[in-house]
């Protein structure tokens, strides 16, 4: 091998070295030799490395095991005693520095014959058990398997197949061939060096077309003994001969173009009766694809589409008479994808109106072809085959053919729509002629699928000629559900890539599409355009589902569905404002889509629409802060009957799915009680500040009040009443009561913290502190929110921070009693005053001596050290900042009041004794 590969080396040397051929041929020839010989020692090395690796694991697994159970010396007897049959004699012991290494019968075996002289002193053979037990147990008993070697790298596999090349099969032919090829491209480089080629073209074309009909005649000849050999000529010289009429026509201008188009039509004419008559499909293939492509090579830019499409209806009927005796599916797409492809390339370029009597009758021709093509395949399948479909032709006719018949009509739309009844129509009858063959069910169902598909195109193709992404959708669809049915990969990713090929074109259009004078709501193309991808993308969803649950397809598919129906209702909004309002069609869009997606669940048993009734739930929230926003309050005169609509839709819903437990139900129902809850207080908010209604203009306090009102109710009314306030899924609200429990008592937290640095006016009514709408209502939320931590296990600990809520509270109260009463602004200046910071001191005070006197009644050291600590913070602050205020009677109110109260209170609760302490409250 090293030496044939040398002397291949040695003719790339003088193929490709121009200076000096003998030199080049010693370097090609070393080059190959030497790199194929480094390749094979690689080999060898990385062989012989493994098997020294297996051999020293192996070893090292015998000296242990033979250490391990190797028996104790004895003592050496005083007197040798002579040796008996029953007690062998020992063997001397091993010197001090030799390890005894037991060496199996089998490890011998293994490693070659081992003759006795070559096993050293002291080493003795184990019998066959000892050497199964040491080849079972590693050094510490383990179980000890020999590595696997490993398989070869890729020069290997290189080196192995190109031995295979050369040394299988008929080896001499290969190696003949090969250096054939060698010397005929060195002939041929020295003869053009020299200028022997200098004959006439038309001599030169001739001799090639000359020789490729002596090797078809020979391959003809040998098409029985050698049918391999005898189809390879054939073809290729088919090939030269359809390559030298292309040379003469468009190189050198030789042959006028309608003899080079009749030659070619005349070879492919030959090429398909030799295919048919040796059942040779690559044999028919080279010669279509020679015929489809002559008129693209033997083009004059004369645009005569009668010519060419006459040409192509010959070569399709040809196509079709095969289809009829040989199921070649390879030359039928052949045909399909020249016919349609060039048709598609000529009518982008050439096609006008005025073109269209004699256009259109050719691609009702074409359709009809493959239409029949693609029915004749599936009958002529044999019967352990079916169920059978060819999805390219059954779904990619009407494809490709259906957009080609839209950019034929773009000014048309009824037109378009007639066409899309009369191809509903044609599949109707093919359904009908399939209903009478046993077997071919498939087919029907798909044929079924189309006519229904067409028909439902029939109404959007009324009012737009912008029809592609909606065809390329659905029969993207059913090329997966087909692909899916028939367990076949490609229509399946197909059919997937078509609804990204649909949506692009889709967006496309939306850019050229010329805007209608009276577009009809819904009943656009934008609309029906997007709903059809909708469709698709929810149809997908489904039989993944059902047939194929993998790769999260039902998932994406699904939310793919969504996204188009959400865009869908997106794309009517501009028009919707003209016709009943953006807000109101909004909201009967979500309405609806919320009912038709829980009946459609109903009816399907299809668990993942509850994530669109979730969704459609979810959305009504956006719609209360766009009624918010739009009108100045949720409800209103112009939303109230969206918002019945919305609720009716809803309650009917949870209704229908009471008793279905799943995460997207949970999720609309909290939704739909977040939208009430929402609703409510932004609409008790508006009212309060006379939006929209004859009722004067409330202060801060009461718009605090109102607000906070609705959401503390429910929060009260879910906790303490669960059963009444859940339903209809009261049964399932336990499950995830937290979801509405815990942002309910969140959000009043927060809304809390928010209000405790309101002004609190309360007109029209006189201020009073604390009983104010604003103390009032925060007074009640705290209470709220610590009783229903006290009766959630898992909240009791924020019960601990009530000391700072009252501190707060309380802080805040004195501040706005200030503000109300004395006149000072309600700013952060108001801390600047003395009036403020002396009724600080004494508010501090009062509640530092209450926590005194609570605490040495109640014998809790705890909050008798709070009020403590409280009252060295109001001490501070007398030094700090009430100090500076001596001067005017605030400082001296300060002063004395504390003064007081500490002188009393050391009277009244002195420190409660250490070994009294409080139980914590329950």
């Amino acid at each position: 091998m090293n030496w044939f590969l040398g002397l291949v080396g040695a003719l790339l040397g003088v193929l490709f070295w121009d200076s000096d051929e003998g030199f080049a041929a010693i370097v090609g020839f070393l080059v190959a030799f030497i790199l194929v010989g480094q390749v094979r020692m690689a080999g060898r090395f990385n062989a012989l490395t493994e098997e020294l690796k297996v051999l020293r694991g192996r070893l090292a697994a015998y000296a242990a095991t033979a250490a391990t159970h190797a028996p104790a010396q004895p003592a050496a007897p005083a007197s040798p005693s002579p040796a008996s049959p029953s007690a062998p004699a020992s063997p001397p012991p091993l010197p001090a520095a030799a390890s005894p290494i037991t060496i199996s019968a089998a490890a011998t075996s293994a490693g070659g014959q081992a003759s006795a002289a070559s096993v050293p002193q002291g080493v003795t053979h184990a019998p066959a058990s000892a050497a199964a037990s040491a080849t079972a147990s590693g050094p510490r008993g383990n179980a000890w398997t020999p590595p696997p070697p490993s398989g070869p790298n890729w020069m290997d596999h290189a080196v192995l197949r190109a031995k295979a090349w050369f040394t299988e099969g008929n080896v001499p032919v290969k190696i003949g061939v090969l250096v054939l090829l060698f010397g005929v491209a060195a002939a041929l480089r020295y003869a053009a060096a020299q200028g022997y080629f200098t004959m006439p073209i038309e001599v030169r074309l001739a001799v090639i077309a000359a020789a490729a009909l002596a090797g078809m005649a020979w391959g003809w000849r040998e098409r029985l003994r050698r049918p391999a050999f005898g189809l390879s000529l054939q073809g290729g010289a088919i090939g030269v001969l359809l390559l030298t009429v292309f040379a003469a026509f468009r190189l050198y201008a030789l042959l006028p173009p309608m003899a080079a188009f009749a030659m070619v039509v005349l070879l492919v004419a030959g090429a398909a009766l030799l295919a048919v008559l040796q059942d040779a499909i690559w044999l028919a293939l080279l010669g279509f694809l020679g015929g489809y492509l002559a008129p693209v090579l033997i083009s004059t830019g004369s645009a005569n589409h009668v010519g060419l499409f006459s040409y192509y209806a010959v070569l399709n009927a040809a196509v079709f008479a095969i289809s009829w005796r040989r199921s070649w599916r390879l030359l039928n797409l052949l045909g399909f994808g020249f016919t349609f492809g060039v048709g598609a390339a000529w009518g982008a370029t050439y096609y006008r109106p005025e073109l269209f009597a004699s256009v259109e009758p050719f691609l009702v021709l074409f359709f009809l072809f493959y239409i029949v093509i693609g029915l004749v395949y599936v009958l002529r399948q044999s019967e352990h085959k079916r169920p059978w479909v060819d999805g390219t032709l059954v779904f990619g006719t009407p494809l490709v053919a259906f957009p080609m018949q839209a950019a034929l009509l773009k000014d048309d739309s009824l037109g378009l729509a007639f066409s899309a009844i009369v191809v509903a129509l044609v599949y109707v009858a093919l359904v009908v002629f399939l209903r009478r063959r046993p077997g071919e069910r498939l087919l029907s169902e798909a044929y079924g699928a189309l006519a229904l598909g067409f028909a439902t195109l029939a109404v959007p193709l009324a009012f737009s000629a912008s029809t592609t992404a909606s065809v390329w959708a659905l029969e993207g669809a059913g090329a997966a559900w087909l692909g899916l049915r028939q367990g076949r990969r490609f229509p399946w990713l197909a059919g997937l890539a078509l609804q990204l090929l649909a949506a692009g074109s889709y967006l496309i259009s939306l850019d050229h599409r010329m805007p209608l004078e009276a577009p009809t709501l819904l009943l656009n193309a934008t609309w029906l355009g997007a709903a059809m991808l909708s469709f698709s993308g929810f149809a997908l969803g489904l039989i993944h589902e059902r047939h194929a649950p993998r790769f999260a397809l039902p998932a994406i598919t699904f939310w793919w569905g969504m996204l188009w129906w959400a865009f869908a209702g997106l794309s009517q909004l501009d028009l919707a404002e003209r016709v009943i309002g953006e807000w109101r069609f909004a909201g009967i869009y979500v309405a609806i889509s919320l009912g038709a997606a829980a009946a459609l669940r109903i009816v399907l048993r299809w668990p993942r629409l509850d994530a669109a009734i979730a969704t459609c739930s979810v959305t009504g929230l956006l719609l209360v802060a766009w009624a918010q926003g739009h009108f100045g309050q949720p409800v209103s005169i112009e939303t109230w009957a969206v918002w019945l609509l919305f609720v009716i839709a809803w309650l009917a819903a949870m209704r229908a799915l009471s008793a279905v437990a799943s995460n997207g139900l949970a999720i609309a129902h909290l939704a739909g009680l977040w939208t009430l809850a929402s609703a409510m207080s932004l609409q008790a908010g508006s009212l309060t500040r006379g939006d929209g209604a004859d009722v004067p203009a409330l202060a801060d306090g009461w718009r605090v009040l109102a607000a906070s009102a609705p959401l503390a109710l429910m929060l009260l009314f879910a906790w303490r009443r669960p059963a009444r306030f859940a339903w209809p899924r009261a049964a399932h609200f336990p499950e995830y009561r937290w979801g509405w429990l815990a942002p309910a008592a969140g959000l009043l937290a927060l809304g809390w913290i928010s209000a405790l640095f309101a002004e609190g006016a309360s007109a029209p009514l006189l201020y009073i502190p604390v009983l104010n709408p604003l103390e009032l209502s925060l007074l009640g939320v705290a209470l709220l929110l610590y009783s229903f931590a006290g009766a959630e296990p898992r909240l009791r600990v924020l019960r601990e921070a009530a000391p700072l809520v009252a501190f707060a509270a309380l802080t805040m109260a004195t501040l706005r009693a200030v503000h109300h009463l004395n006149g000072d602004p309600w700013s952060p200046s108001l801390l600047g005053t003395g009036v403020a910071q002396a009724s600080l001191t004494v508010a501090w005070s009062l509640l530092g001596v209450g926590a005194w006197i609570l605490g040495s009644r109640r014998g809790d050291r705890r909050i008798w050290w709070a009020g403590a600590a409280l009252m060295g913070i109001v001490l501070v602050k007398l030094l700090l900042v009430d100090r500076q205020y001596m001067g005017n009677m605030a400082g001296i109110v300060s002063f004395m009041a504390v003064g007081l109260l500490l002188v009393g209170v050391g009277y009244v609760a002195p420190t409660p004794a250490r070994r009294v302490m409080a139980q914590d409250e329950p």
